[in-house]
């Protein structure tokens, strides 16, 4: 991991520039760099692995951290600091460069390098709603059930999982698919996993909020999506399948939200989970700070 240190004020920033952003947008990167140092005392990493980058992030000190990546960076570094019990503690800012960046607009967050740094510096921080899941992960935009392109998002996921810290991508290692080819064809066949919802699809699930039934298995829907609501609530939208004119959306709001049935997969803000056949999200008041304009 390497480490660049300067000095021109007395801000201390530590300054984490993911992978997936020095591979695909360098210039921002460099952009970013000088625009931060200019303007505070700047610790630059360059991790090459979730390991150094947790350890960067765990022995930040009274530095703040700065993520210099996209969407999934900071879904990551929230998760760790939510793992640790540091969340509250620490205000994250980002300077969005990559890949999925809707995230990072809709929190507010200026996606050009220029002004996202600028805020990094001038701004303020704000406190921010969340969900978290019986599984001890968090989600910062919105669940969604199915996860539309759930086939195509987990080879992304997969890949990214695999190649994000610098290696190249598995599509440009042919050699490597050959051999996961071969073992496949060498180990054994496990017995059947159960069948997972038909993705894209209707589906059939019990949807609870604040142990309150919204709907059950008996009514198909289209779909289900959860997001962070005000005064650490969740807002639920399901849309029911509707046959000739449109069903109404089934809105309601609590602290906790409860889908079950068939198992099922989820997409949570950029990444996408699963199959599972139950999970609970609960609702966090203001439970991570992020900087923004002012």
């Amino acid at each position: 991991m390497a480490e660049v240190a300067t000095s021109p004020t007395s801000d201390q920033l530590l300054v984490l520039i993911d992978p997936v952003a020095r591979r695909s947008d360098g210039e921002s990167v460099r952009i970013a760099k000088d625009v931060l140092s200019a303007g505070a005392t700047t610790k630059v990493c360059l991790p090459d692995g979730p390991e150094e980058f947790a350890r960067a992030l765990a022995r930040r000190g009274s530095r703040r951290p700065v993520l210099v990546g996209d969407d999934q960076a900071l879904t990551r570094a929230v998760g760790l600091l939510h793992r640790q019990r540091e969340l509250t503690g620490c205000a994250l800012s980002l300077v969005p460069v990559g890949g999925t960046l809707s995230l990072a607009r809709s929190l507010g967050v200026p996606t050009g390098a220029v002004a996202a740094s600028r805020a990094v510096l001038d701004g303020t921080e704000r406190r921010m709603n969340l969900l978290v899941d019986d599984s001890d992960g968090v989600v910062l935009g919105a669940v969604r059930i199915p996860p539309a392109g759930a086939a195509r998002a987990r080879e992304g996921n997969a890949e990214e999982a695999e190649d994000a810290y610098g290696a190249p991508g598995a599509g440009q290692r042919p050699w490597l698919r050959t051999c996961r080819s071969l073992v496949r064809t060498l180990v054994p066949v496990g017995p059947p996993r159960p069948a997972p919802a038909p993705e894209g699809g209707p589906v059939r699930l019990r949807v609870e909020v604040d142990g309150r039934m919204l709907v059950d298995l008996h009514r198909p829907v289209e779909s289900v999506s959860v997001l962070p609501g005000p005064g650490g609530t969740a807002r639920v939208e399901v849309r029911p399948v509707s046959v000739g004119a449109e069903a109404a959306p089934l809105l309601a709001e609590g602290h906790t939200v409860t889908v079950s049935g068939a198992h099922f997969r989820y997409r949570a803000d950029a990444l996408v989970s699963g199959p599972v056949s139950t999970r609970t999200w609960t609702a966090r008041e203001d439970a991570w700070g992020l900087t923004l304009p002012v």
